[in-house]
């Protein structure tokens, strides 16, 4: 074989060479290649699977220990009355329709005493014996109805005039609880009107109906007298005690309400933090109409909805500092 076809052959076989070999590396390379391809892939998933475990948007975590620790009050979205209504200021007075004025029947000198302020009497109880200057006998005071003693004007050994009343019995199972309108305000009250008084013991108000409305008013203040009648429940309600009430002038249904403590707003929206499970969800809602108590829900809420309602500011302080870690 001559040189030159000897140069031409050698050449052919290193050609071969060189594309089997290439081959063989592509090959030996492609798992390697789909390895990091699928690591990368695999580390990108891990990521935002790490994301969601943080916690959902909007939503809080807290369980039923730390909720009753906080002191957050868990009520129910419901049908509710937004009521129209004024303050007023007045004070319990003893209902002069079941009062009587004890006076001895002549003067004379006081020479025995059975009863004292705040003492209960039952109608015909002996109250005292007074010595008549006219007779020099001693003759029997006794209460006319069945009642408390809520005055006493007499001593023992101190003359007793028939001018002036010895005891004052009271029926103090209703009271009278007498306001003050200003003028501004009288015509929209009237007889029948709902008020409910807050006695400022800490108690729940007590509910009552206007029975009176002075036709007159005071120089003084300008204002007019309105009344209620009030059952003296557990002797709760104390004649001479200043109290507040508010007047209902008028009186709205709407489908779904809730406590005005229940409002926060998160990122320049009104939100209500509505229950569930162990979570908080901060719910985005429209409001209507409100009162000093309750608050119109028109969209965002339904009825029967669980919402945080005293204290409602803690879940939103634990959402900021969610929202705040997620960050980080």
């Amino acid at each position: 074989m001559n040189k030159p076809l000897m140069m031409l052959l050698a050449a052919a076989a290193i050609a071969v060479g060189g594309v089997v070999y290439l081959n063989t590396s592509i090959s030996n390379a492609g798992p390697a290649a789909k390895d990091a391809k699928g690591a990368k892939a695999g580390d990108k998933g891990h990521g935002e699977k790490g994301h969601a475990a943080h916690g959902e948007e909007g939503v809080v975590q807290m369980p039923d220990s730390k909720v009753a620790a906080a002191g957050i009050e868990i009520l129910t979205a419901a049908p509710g009355t937004l009521r129209n209504s004024i303050i007023l200021n007045g004070i319990l007075q003893p209902n002069q329709e079941a009062l009587v004025q004890v006076t001895p029947r002549f003067p004379g000198v006081v020479r025995e005493i059975k009863k004292r302020i705040g003492d209960t009497v039952e109608k015909g109880e002996l109250l005292a014996k007074i010595e008549s200057n006219q007779s020099l006998s001693v003759y029997e005071m006794r209460a006319p109805i069945s009642g408390t003693v809520i005055d006493r004007q007499i001593s023992l050994g101190e003359y007793a005039s028939e001018q002036k009343p010895a005891f004052i019995v009271a029926d103090i199972s209703t009271v009278w609880v007498d306001l003050s309108v200003y003028r501004r305000d009288l015509p929209r009250v009237r007889i029948g009107d709902t008020v409910q008084i807050d006695v400022g013991d800490g108690g729940a108000p007590i509910e009552a109906q206007l029975s009176y409305v002075s036709p007159v008013g005071s120089s003084d203040t300008q204002s007019a007298l309105v009344r209620a009648v009030v059952a003296n429940e557990g002797m709760r309600l104390r004649t001479g005690l200043f109290v507040s009430a508010r007047l209902v002038l008028s009186a709205k249904q709407v489908p779904v309400t809730v406590k005005g403590t229940a409002l926060q707003t998160v990122e320049n929206k009104s939100v209500v933090f509505v229950r569930n499970g162990e979570k908080f969800e901060a719910r985005e809602v429209e409001i209507g109409e409100r009162d000093f108590e309750n608050v119109e829900i028109v969209f965002g809420l339904m009825d029967g909805d669980r919402y945080a309602a005293k204290n409602s500011f803690v879940v939103k302080a634990e959402l900021g500092k969610s929202e705040a870690s997620h960050d980080h």
